[in-house]
């Protein structure tokens, strides 16, 4: 009988750390729509907020979320040369190695590292604000991949530099140096070689990272141009359709949201978004509404259950938007502007002054949980936080920190 207890716990105890134990391998999470597969999280927060289990500082200038995969977290940062660094930690914290890639751009007076790393399988990719794409050796840092992307599709720096997250699909790896008839290209991911671009579409840069979808038996890569939302055949670049939407800043980094036939893409300040309706085939799209509400800038926006959630920058609050019919379900003025991630059932928000706040994914009235304030870290509270493993991982800086957000 104890026999059989011990090993009825131990099933247990296995079952419970497999509600949670997801990695997050790229920007965006596993799917790269701002939600992570984590469950059995905490439902509300200590106080002073949830358990640090470690910090590191020294990563230097950069805006990168972290990635998680395979027992380690990748991070990539500029040092005061403006020379940029990938990083590599295992989960206590312990940095097991570090690569230098190269020259960062400043980027109209904002220097530092833009990309969020992707891992595939043994390998790391990043995309410099240079436009270099790179692959490195996951377990060591060896470089084994550096394709000058500006220079080989005839690219124009965008003002702000490239700032993308790489999308690897199969034996490809997509990414958009913004050149002509190359506004989007797939690459051999071991060789570097060009195996497509995106003939007839020529669009500058906009700092969006490509997501593919799947309507019904079609794969569709969204993705936003500077004045344009674009949908492409990801196995041979074919531009199916493109939707004019202008910008105010030549700015449109939030990928772009799908479900049940609908897109979702903004274009941030003084400008918002616009519902697009698929074709049932995925081969074109209609306008069904627009909204100047939510002008979400870089901060990141997430759908859940048919609805947005995100924040304003002009009006400085969080928005609940309806996709189906772009109707604001609520607003909230306390929880300022910042990035929005989502991970069993509550929505996670990294405000600019620093302030971390839990809330419930509520379409009927906004529910915050609780919040606590990052004390660590340098310049700008930018970049998106990344959930993996029952841990909470947020970059400020030259710092990055682990919390501990596992329901015990």
């Amino acid at each position: 009988m104890r026999t059989m207890a011990m090993t009825l716990a131990a099933v247990c105890l296995a079952a419970l750390t497999a509600g949670w134990a997801a990695d997050a391998p790229q920007y965006g999470g596993p799917n790269r729509d701002g939600k992570f597969a984590d469950t059995g999280l905490l439902k509300q927060w200590p106080a002073d907020g949830p358990r640090l289990v470690w910090s590191v500082e020294g990563l230097g200038g950069g805006w990168s979320s972290a990635a998680v995969a395979g027992g380690a977290v990748y991070v990539t940062g500029m040092d005061a040369a403006q020379q940029g660094t990938l990083f590599a930690f295992d989960t206590a914290g312990t940095q097991k190695w570090k690569a230098s890639y190269g020259a960062e751009e400043k980027g109209s007076g904002h220097p530092g590292a833009r990309s969020t790393p992707t891992v595939d399988g043994d390998r790391v990719y990043l995309m410099s604000s240079a436009g270099h794409l790179m692959s490195f050796e996951a377990a060591t840092g060896k470089p084994l991949l550096d394709v000058d992307t500006v220079a080989r599709f005839g690219a124009v720096q965008p003002k702000w530099a490239i700032a993308e997250s790489p999308l690897v699909d199969g034996d490809r790896v997509i990414c958009t140096p913004g050149g002509p008839d190359a506004s989007i290209v797939a690459l051999n991911k071991l060789t570097g070689e060009t195996v497509w671009t995106s003939k007839g579409l020529s669009a500058a840069s906009a700092y969006c990272s490509p997501i593919i979808v799947r309507v019904g038996e079609r794969r569709l890569l969204l993705t936003q141009l500077n004045g344009l939302v674009v949908g492409l055949d990801p196995d041979n670049g074919t531009v199916l359709w493109q939707h004019p939407l202008a910008n105010a800043m030549g700015i449109q980094p939030l990928t772009p949201l799908y479900a049940d036939g609908m897109i979702y893409a903004n274009a941030g300040r003084k400008v918002g978004g616009v519902g697009l309706q698929l074709a049932p085939d995925g081969s074109g799209v209609t306008a069904k509404w627009t909204d100047a509400t939510l002008e979400a800038f870089h901060h990141g926006l997430v759908l859940v259950d048919g609805y947005v959630y995100g924040t304003a920058s002009g009006g400085k609050q969080m928005f609940c938007l309806e996709l189906a019919t772009g109707k604001v379900a609520w607003t909230a003025p306390a929880t300022g502007v910042g990035c929005v991630v989502y991970a069993d059932g509550l929505l996670y928000v990294y405000a600019e002054d620093g302030r971390v706040q839990l809330v419930k994914a509520n379409p009927a009235v906004f529910e915050p949980v609780s919040t606590f304030t990052l004390t660590k870290g340098t310049a700008e509270h930018w970049a998106h936080p990344t959930i993996a493993n029952g841990r909470l991982y947020l970059r400020h800086g030259d710092a990055l920190l682990a919390y501990d957000i596992a329901a015990q």
